[in-house]
């Protein structure tokens, strides 16, 4: 773990924000000269504190209007039947999270769909005919608030 001061965690939270910003406009919110904000940024950078930059893409401007979180309980367990279900999950282009947890569930999963009727196709189509797939939950995301992360 990188020891990380109030700068440090400064500059991530701006990032997370807007990870596209310069070091100069970036040193400039935070009272950082740019080549400084720069090295602190490399350092965070090699350190692996910053893992790569995302581009956050709104599913409902791209047509997919409902989005749902799955948990999925295997019905077989053992190695072979956990790779084999990740493999075939993170071939399904509307699933676009998957965690594997410890619970009632063996995986949680966020699907996007265009609509209920095509998240049902993506369900009795896609999911329930994956490796070992035993029982599934469904809970449709009515709203949701981001937060950025723990600094």
């Amino acid at each position: 773990m990188m020891d990380l001061d109030d700068t440090d965690r400064a500059i991530l939270r701006a990032l997370e924000r807007d990870a596209s910003q310069s070091a100069a406009a970036l040193g400039g919110r935070i009272g950082l000269s740019q080549p400084a904000t720069w090295r602190r940024m490399k350092r965070l950078r090699d350190g692996g504190v910053i893992a790569g930059r995302r581009v956050a893409l709104d599913a409902e401007k791209l047509g997919f209007g409902v989005t749902v979180f799955l948990g999925v309980k295997l019905a077989t367990k053992g190695r072979v039947s956990l790779e084999d279900f990740e493999r075939a999950v993170m071939a399904i282009p509307e699933v676009q999270l998957v965690e594997h947890v410890l619970g009632l569930y063996d995986y949680r999963l966020r699907v996007v769909a265009r609509d209920l009727a095509d998240f049902e196709r993506v369900l009795r189509r896609r999911v329930m005919t994956l490796p070992g797939v035993g029982n599934v939950e469904a809970n449709v995301l009515l709203s949701e608030e981001r937060r950025p992360g723990p600094l």
